[in-house]
């Protein structure tokens, strides 16, 4: 991905809403094409039955409310960002050109006319022509370093503990760093 696009979505505030609730199985992940014509998988596929409500994951102008190839498809222009998500198949509550709050419903999974073996919401996101992964949308969790399941806790407490002034890192665990950065 593309420096400036990465900082883009950094940028952006995280969402907390999923396109449907309560959060549901991946049926398929995003999988990047190797080139822009090649076979990929460019959205993801959440569980859905028909009837579900649909929801907008973040402030948007409804870009696109109607057919396509059979399909119910909706397509959001986020709020000042020049992106674009995209859900299928659906029937749109929403008409083009109206203002979307996140967590706005903006129609419902329909039945039939999916790609996947079972019901389905397909969930894109683009930039211009350019697919990108829709979970970076959602918000992004920390990372928690968790001890060794062999290290006795009073290893990890003398550990955390051996600070220097004025720093958080426990010196330890800096010497390591600085030993294996070129």
């Amino acid at each position: 991905m593309h420096k400036a696009l990465c900082a883009l979505l950094l940028l952006l505030p995280p969402t907390a809403t999923w396109p449907v609730t309560p959060r549901p199985p991946v049926l398929r992940p995003y999988e990047p094409p190797p080139t822009p014509y090649a076979a990929g998988h460019r959205g993801v596929d959440l569980s859905a039955p028909p009837g579900t409500p649909v929801r907008a994951v973040s402030r948007a102008r409804v870009a696109f409310a109607g057919r396509v190839a059979g399909r119910g498809v909706v397509t959001l222009e986020l709020t000042a960002t020049g992106l674009h998500t995209t859900y299928e198949p659906v029937r749109p509550t929403v008409s083009g050109g109206d203002e979307v709050e996140e967590g706005q419903i903006i129609g419902e999974v329909e039945p039939g006319g999916t790609h996947c073996a079972i019901p389905c919401l397909h969930w894109g996101l683009k930039q211009g022509d350019t697919y990108l992964n829709p979970w970076s949308l959602l918000p992004r969790t920390p990372p928690r370093l968790l001890p060794y399941l062999d290290t006795p806790r009073s290893t990890i407490a003398t550990a955390a503990s051996a600070t220097t002034p004025g720093s958080s890192t426990p010196s330890s665990i800096r010497r390591t760093a600085e030993s294996t950065t070129p």
